[in-house]
């Protein structure tokens, strides 16, 4: 009886924490991981953009563990296990550079790493302007990428390319800007970095 009680409790740790360490195995630093929530912006972002995902971080480990960088208010690391959690029920999507172990050497990652933290503290960018002063998440990882590597996840559009009849969208749009919507402002949305063809699907949970 004693075995079998000790058989059942080590079935239980592993069942438990045997996820966890999956995930801490598949997911590497410059990985790019996608998610959705259910705030209004983000209901927007996906009317907009006609994706399931509207926010979007990178993966840096820093000091043995992985963190996410993300640009919500204000820009900051999160636990990837926290980061998880904060998503509509628990989904993500974690995608990689085709050939990252080529291009995302240990001097690549470490570049990605100072850019990040160039960015932390910085507010978050309402108004999705293509400037430094403020960011949004999407543009984060962009930059941390161009400037990296030389390399860009997505295709910039304008905000006129996106969907902008929904209620929800338009009903922000004239929150934010009123009668003089920027529809020529560079963008790069979730979506775009989402199916960029220089990206390979890792893991979907």
């Amino acid at each position: 009886m004693h075995l079998k009680k000790l058989a059942i409790v080590f079935i239980t740790i592993t069942l438990v924490f045997g996820c966890s360490e999956e995930l801490e195995t598949s997911i590497q630093s410059g990985d790019i991981i996608f998610q959705s929530t259910n705030s209004r912006q983000c209901k927007a972002v996906k009317l907009a953009t006609k994706s399931k995902y509207s926010h979007v971080g990178i993966v840096l480990e820093i000091d043995g563990e992985l963190i996410v960088y993300e640009a919500v208010q204000p820009v900051k690391m999160t636990p990837l296990a926290d980061w998880i959690r904060h998503g509509q029920g628990g989904h993500y999507v974690v995608k990689r550079l085709k050939n990252a172990d080529e291009i995302l050497t240990s001097a690549v990652l470490s570049d990605m790493e100072d850019l990040a933290n160039g960015y932390l503290g910085k507010n978050y960018d309402i108004y999705f302007e293509w400037s430094d002063e403020k960011i949004y998440c999407s543009e984060l990882v962009w930059k941390i990428y161009k400037q990296a590597t030389g390399i860009e996840i997505g295709n910039l559009k304008t905000l006129k390319d996106f969907d902008l009849s929904s209620n929800s969208v338009q009903s922000i749009m004239e929150e934010r800007y009123g009668n003089d919507i920027p529809l020529d402002e560079d963008v790069i949305s979730p979506a775009g970095m989402f199916n960029s063809e220089k990206l390979v699907l890792i893991e979907q949970k």
